[in-house]
């Protein structure tokens, strides 16, 4: 990936012509927060930046309840937004679609590196490699694991950086109530469904020689996703 006078320019892939079509749609209904497609052109696409932190400089800004909550807030605003979007008939997604309730077209990805943040603001949704149609539940179980996050105390301080253990059950509860009218549902199996789902995902990726999921096959990835989906279940009770 490459940026330039406000321009990322990065490899495209199969469903990128997919993606920027959903983006326009975005776009033209007003949303600031998702990137504005600029071209396909050679196996690069062109997009304009949005301008703020992301990445690993997208851990810090949401340890504050009010960066949680703009969060879900920002996924909220951009379902909504692109629920009635018809896609082209020869729409290639980038995960397989899922059938169920509330459908949208699902993020699939939806991690605070891959938000846009401003003032510990979440302000943009970025990558959407993963786009497909989705139960709307999909992306805010995706999120709830490493928003909140649904992993070890160990893991919470070293790799998500947050000063302290969060109290995890409070933050599903910011998340849920910011992002809204959400159904009652099982936080522990709602979201080792959605692990159990990328982590199929992921191995049928590496085999097929797509990186950077085949080296973190390699490199045991499909192990620690079946440790961290074990620490989940044997933790319920701290969620519920």
């Amino acid at each position: 990936m490459r940026i330039a006078d406000g321009v990322v320019t990065r490899p495209a892939g199969p469903s990128s012509p997919t993606v920027h079509a959903y983006l326009r749609h975005l776009r033209a209904a007003g949303l600031t927060c998702v990137p504005e497609p600029i071209g396909l052109s050679g196996g690069v696409e062109t997009l304009r930046l949005l301008e703020g932190e992301s990445g690993g400089d997208g851990w810090y800004h949401q340890h504050t309840d009010e960066g949680l909550a703009s969060a879900a807030r920002l996924l909220r605003t951009v379902h909504d937004a692109g629920k009635d979007w018809v896609p082209p008939g020869d729409a290639t997604w980038g995960a397989p679609p899922v059938d169920g309730p509330d459908l949208v077209h699902s993020h699939g990805d939806v991690g605070p590196w891959n938000v846009v943040w401003r003032d510990r603001q979440a302000v943009g949704l970025i990558d959407w490699d993963y786009l497909h149609p989705g139960p709307r539940l999909d992306d805010v179980a995706y999120a709830l694991r490493w928003f909140v996050p649904l992993r070890s105390d160990a893991l919470a301080l070293e790799w998500h950086h947050f000063p302290a253990v969060p109290d995890r059950r409070s933050r599903i509860a910011v998340f849920c109530e910011a992002y809204g009218d959400l159904p009652d549902f099982d936080v522990v199996e709602v979201v080792t469904a959605r692990m159990e789902a990328t982590r199929v995902l992921m191995a049928e990726l590496a085999r097929r020689g797509q990186e950077p999921q085949r080296t973190w096959v390699d490199e045991g990835a499909l192990d620690r996703e079946a440790a961290e989906i074990a620490w989940i279940r044997g933790h319920a009770a701290d969620f519920a």
